[in-house]
């Protein structure tokens, strides 16, 4: 697990950072995260086991500069059914151990 998790452009809370540094695999987590398309917004609500929080790393394009890619903090957990799932975490993210 890393020391500190950032988001490229927004802050997590305070609370969730904490949350996310004492998961350990195999722990059970509930997931919350605001939907938006256009105008319309939804919650979207998941459960499952954490495997683990790493980042992805993103860029427009290849041959880029470093600077221009985006680093996002993703949690990974196995759904009820078995589905491996990652999550791109976002200032809206509410996760909580269950």
């Amino acid at each position: 697990m890393t020391a500190s998790i950032v988001l490229p452009t927004r802050r997590l809370a305070p609370a969730l950072v904490e949350l996310l540094k004492g998961l350990k695999p195999g722990d059970r987590i509930k997931l919350v995260q605001t939907v938006r398309v256009g105008a319309r917004t939804w919650l979207a609500e998941t459960a499952g086991v954490f495997r683990g929080l790493q980042y992805l790393s993103t860029g427009v394009t290849v041959e880029r500069v470093p600077e221009d890619d985006i680093i996002v903090p993703t949690v990974h957990f196995t759904k009820d059914n078995g589905e491996l799932a990652s999550i791109a975490l976002d200032e809206n993210t509410k996760i909580e151990k269950v």
